[in-house]
């Protein structure tokens, strides 16, 4: 039986309403050498936050990350790492803090790109409809889908400035190269010309 107007429009409205619990944040920092950077959350009891990030460039591509909850406590760090996921489910209400430090560096920068993804709990009490539950799925299908093509597109960032800065150096050292081999010419022509120079005896 095909839907009517009114469950189009009611599966309208739990899509807008899913979009507005469901939350995704992008974004790409510099961390300078020898700093770190900062961010809050604010969330409630069994709320989900998920923080996925990527070294885009600067050093060896590595930093420092974790996660502390609003009284301070460790609930997660990584270290060195040039990518990862953390996730977490709040245990109390209050501000959620995680920081990328890249104090270990003392002269290179780094380019961090990560995301923030949060859902919004929804107690056993709520009447979830069907529709409502796969609209779930798909906006969490979705978010994944979006992390890896950001993914993709910060590895594919990388590769390129890798195959810049090689074929710069190939260029270089090849120009070196053809300077060295006209030199060398240059040196043996006149070297085997003396010998058949001929020297009078006044």
């Amino acid at each position: 039986m095909p839907p009517s107007f009114l469950q189009r429009l009611v599966a309208g409205w739990l899509a807008i309403l899913l979009a507005l619990q469901y939350t995704a944040y992008a974004h790409m920092i510099d961390v300078p050498a020898g700093k770190k950077e900062c961010f809050f959350e604010d969330l409630h009891k069994q709320d989900k936050m998920t923080v996925t990030y990527q070294v885009g460039g600067g050093g060896h591509l590595d930093i420092d990350f974790w996660l502390a909850d609003p009284e301070g406590r460790l609930l997660g760090k990584q270290v060195k790492q040039s990518t990862g996921t953390l996730s977490i489910t709040a245990e109390k209400n209050g501000r959620f803090e995680y920081c990328f430090s890249n104090q270990m560096s003392a002269i290179a920068d780094k380019i961090v790109s990560f995301n923030v993804h949060g859902i919004i709990y929804v107690g056993e009490d709520d009447v979830v409809a069907p529709i409502e539950r796969e609209i779930r799925l798909l906006a969490h299908g979705l978010a994944a889908v979006k992390d890896e093509q950001e993914y993709i597109v910060v590895r594919e960032k990388t590769h390129r400035n890798t195959a810049e800065s090689t074929n710069d150096r190939v260029k270089w050292w090849s120009v070196l190269q053809a300077v060295v081999l006209f030199a060398v010419v240059g040196w043996q022509v006149y070297y085997l010309k003396s010998f058949f120079e001929v020297k009078r005896v006044i």
